[in-house]
């Protein structure tokens, strides 16, 4: 790699979404030319990279000659070809995360057969190739069923509560997973770099919309134990240490009403868990995955005051231009922060922005952040 403050140090980015767009925001203060590569022309990174390449990001050659030009590579979707960064790989390319890690987390079986493996508390699972598996597990029910691959953003999620459900299941390789009766979903944020140095983020706790399956609330910090707490954080550690990651890593974790934590699902990228850590932290999680990345110092991550962060989702029923109503009056409230994430069309549930609210208590921080949920609408033109 070439001496980091050379100015001309080459990072490519596949997916040019919002978690690139933010991360870019970060880079620049480190003089790092960003290349991104993604599908769309319009990508909400296409206007901020140093260079935009319009393409695949699943797809070998497309991916291999995006790469073949950088220094270091990184990703802020799961869905590339490992193929292709396994070659970079081989030929000196930096690649975070690990193209053998991304084979695990691109696949929720592989997953949970890695926690398995490695005794990390999990909820109980069972791996079926199609629907009609599924008939064999019934007394097992509740299940969640999850898409091995391809599903996001709470795509490709399916409970199954009774023999009624089965008709709408999906007929793909899937992990059916038996539903946990959690008091609470809670994430912490982990960096590594290449050196072995580790810092984790506070934990947060999730608030997620029924509908959408999606965090429509995140606070921070989290109403847990100490015992909680230590027990998300020691996960954290093991699973780093057992995957060799460098890089940022998001754990999504349940918290039963035992007071026992269980894995859900990883993301070794910066995540919805932690954006507010723009306005919350001393270093954000898209500075603290650009240094992990590098191999520099990790930097503070300690909570600099009470945080809510709140997604802006598309409203239902509104397909088209996006329209941000209420946006003024928002603004007009002490401690809000909004980041709108560049996408030129909305539609029911789509990821638009987010908003931070901070306080130094965050019981008014929660109050000031319903009052915006409340005020601002997503809508079309």
């Amino acid at each position: 790699m070439k001496a980091f403050y050379s100015g001309n140090l080459r990072l490519g980015i596949l997916g040019g979404g919002q978690l690139g767009r933010m991360f870019i925001q970060e880079a620049i203060n480190y003089d790092v030319h960003i290349s991104v590569l993604d599908p769309a022309a319009d990508a909400p990174c296409a206007p901020y990279a140093h260079s935009f390449t319009q393409g695949s990001f699943d797809d070998f050659d497309t991916v291999y000659a995006f790469g073949k030009n950088q220094d270091v590579l990184t990703i802020e979707i799961e869905h590339v070809n490992v193929e292709a960064l396994e070659k970079l790989k081989s030929e000196g390319v930096k690649v975070y995360p690990d193209p053998a890690i991304l084979r695990i987390v691109k696949d929720k079986g592989l997953q949970k057969q890695f926690y398995a493996e490695h005794q990390i508390p999990t909820a109980p699972f069972y791996l079926i190739d199609s629907k009609e598996d599924i008939e064999r597990f019934v007394g097992d029910f509740p299940v969640m069923q999850k898409m091995r691959t391809g599903g996001y953003d709470g795509k490709g999620v399916q409970p199954l509560r009774t023999t009624a459900d089965i008709e709408k299941a999906f007929d793909v390789p899937s992990v059916l997973e038996k539903m946990v009766d959690f008091e609470k979903e809670i994430a912490i944020l982990i960096a590594r770099n290449e050196s072995g140095e580790m810092v984790t983020f506070p934990i947060v706790e999730m608030e997620f919309n029924p509908e959408a399956n999606l965090v429509e609330f995140l606070f921070s910090p989290a109403a847990v134990s100490h015992e909680v707490t230590q027990q998300a954080e020691e996960i954290a550690h093991k699973l780093v240490k057992a995957l060799d990651f460098v890089g940022l890593l998001a754990i999504e974790f349940f918290v039963t009403k035992s007071g026992q934590v269980l894995v859900n699902e990883i993301a070794p990228r910066p995540h919805n868990s932690g954006h507010h850590t723009i306005e919350a932290c001393g270093t954000s999680q898209y500075e603290q995955h650009l240094r992990s990345i590098l191999n520099l110092p990790l930097g503070d991550t300690r909570l600099i005051q009470p945080a809510v962060m709140i997604n802006l989702l598309g409203e239902k029923g509104f397909t088209g231009p996006v329209n941000y109503e209420g946006m003024r009056e928002a603004l007009a409230m002490p401690g809000v922060y909004v980041h709108l994430y560049g996408k030129a069309s909305t539609k029911p549930f789509r990821k638009m922005g987010h908003v931070t609210v901070t306080h130094p208590d965050l019981e008014t921080a929660k109050v000031n952040a319903r009052k915006v949920l409340s005020t601002i609408r997503v809508v079309s033109v």
